[in-house]
């Protein structure tokens, strides 16, 4: 797997039009739990649809340095054994690089009782607190040390009524791989329910896990004495769909996204549809199409509409950067609230310095009026969801675009340039992997 450095850049020739058809790649957000998940077995795990990016493989190279053997991924496909756990003891330079290090603390704690966990790293937008794992984990017996890592250790793991703080994907996941190696009963009260938590669920009920509520915000999960291996396909990554629409409507696009699974669009095609954004399905694909008039949609009574994220089935969080770049080009006033992580929309200086139209009122909300002719500009890429917008900026504005730092792109997009150019798109990426 390769590691992108830094240095890497994309030149951007914007306002080029883009047409054709694209697939979905695999959810990042399912493949890196349900990589963690391979540890809970000592038979051979097979995961399809993994997208090769560079989170996958920081996931893959932790779990090859605990001794396990993996191949891949080649063709989306990777296989894991871990045999025999070599190590407890999460590497510093390796956690650094990803906040789902952290998905390890469950499993090593089901397989081997013990986890050294460094402090995670991740995406910059804000704090994202570590005290749902924590407590859920405890509440199964788990005793926490910290003194300068997290230091976790259980005798046995014990099934427990457990309401977590707050509906944290991770912490809902750790505690899952936790608990189905536990002795007894335990239920997961306030657990978030997003696809990727469902596809870690079904992963493990394939193994042998036996969890039912997958879906909702209440979980049960009777412990089993072992798991087995499993073949195990992760869905489509919704939040690359969701980029892709946003990237389809400001360029006026004529695009198809192949194996879209639309059935996880739900609050994302209306959240569009305030901004005159509409799709065609035709079972797995959508297709959207080019010359929609795009125009705030008032609330009633002519009030400006407000997009708002929230935990699943609201709005994805990861998608208010794409949307917030969207609404610079369509005609009418939206209020764009972030209302998870404080430093997310920190992003928008950057279209302001490009001419887009935009009030910063505070962290969590910004209000955007288009449309707005953007120009070109150097550019850095902050985060994932962020860089993502920054390009499909660059590629409706005029002229050409410096992206800096895209190895924060590539982290959740597989083969982005590529794959962009193929529909038209006038995108090279500059540096050394």
């Amino acid at each position: 797997m390769r590691y992108l450095r830094p240095m890497s850049k994309y030149f951007v020739d914007g306002s080029f039009p883009l047409n054709g058809r694209i697939r979905a790649s695999g959810n990042k957000n399912s493949a890196l739990p349900c990589i963690a998940a391979a540890l809970l077995t000592d038979e051979e795990v097979v995961l399809r649809n993994i997208p090769d990016i560079e989170d996958v493989g920081v996931m893959i190279d932790v779990l090859r340095a605990l001794g396990a053997t993996v191949s891949g991924p080649e063709a989306n496909l990777c296989r894991i054994k871990m045999t025999d756990v070599k190590s407890s003891e999460i590497p510093p330079e390796l956690a650094k690089r990803i906040r789902a290090s952290i998905l390890f603390a469950g499993p090593l704690l089901a397989r081997t009782g013990r986890v050294v966990l460094p402090p995670p790293g991740g995406d910059v937008i804000g704090r994202r607190r570590l005290d749902p794992h924590f407590l859920a984990l405890a509440a199964l017996g788990v005793r926490v040390e910290v003194d300068g890592q997290f230091r976790l250790t259980a005798n046995k793991l014990v099934g427990v009524d457990i309401f977590l703080d707050e509906a944290s994907v991770t912490a809902t996941e750790n505690v899952i791989m936790a608990a189905v190696l536990a002795e007894g009963h335990t239920v997961v009260e306030n657990a978030a329910s997003e696809p990727h938590v469902q596809d870690l669920c079904r992963m493990l009920n394939a193994m042998g896990a036996s969890i039912s509520g997958i879906g909702s915000n209440i979980l049960s999960i009777d412990g089993v004495k072992r798991l087995h291996g499993a073949d195990f396909r992760i869905g489509s990554d919704f939040m690359e769909v969701g980029s892709f629409i946003g990237l389809a409507a400001v360029t006026r696009a004529d695009l198809v996204i192949d194996e879209a699974d639309p059935a996880a669009l739900r609050m994302t095609k209306i959240a569009f549809a305030k901004l005159g954004i509409h799709w065609e399905v035709d079972g797995s694909s959508l297709h959207v199409a080019p010359g929609q008039k795009l125009k705030v949609v008032p609330d009633m009574g002519g009030s400006i509409p407000e997009i708002a994220d929230a935990p699943w089935p609201g709005f994805p969080p990861d998608l208010t950067s794409i949307i917030t770049v969207v609404a610079t080009q369509v005609e009418g006033t939206v209020l764009i609230h972030e209302k998870m992580f404080e430093s997310r929309m920190f992003f928008v200086d950057k279209l302001i310095a490009m001419g887009a139209r935009i009030i910063l009122c505070d962290p969590h909300r910004a209000v955007v009026s288009g449309p707005s002719r953007l120009k070109a500009s150097e550019l850095v890429s902050p985060d994932v969801r962020a860089g993502m917008a920054l390009v499909i900026a660059a590629l409706c504005a005029e002229g050409r675009s410096v992206i800096d730092n895209v190895y924060q792109i590539e982290r959740g997009y597989e083969n982005l340039s590529e794959r962009l150019r193929s529909l038209g798109a006038h995108i090279e990426r500059v540096g050394e992997d």
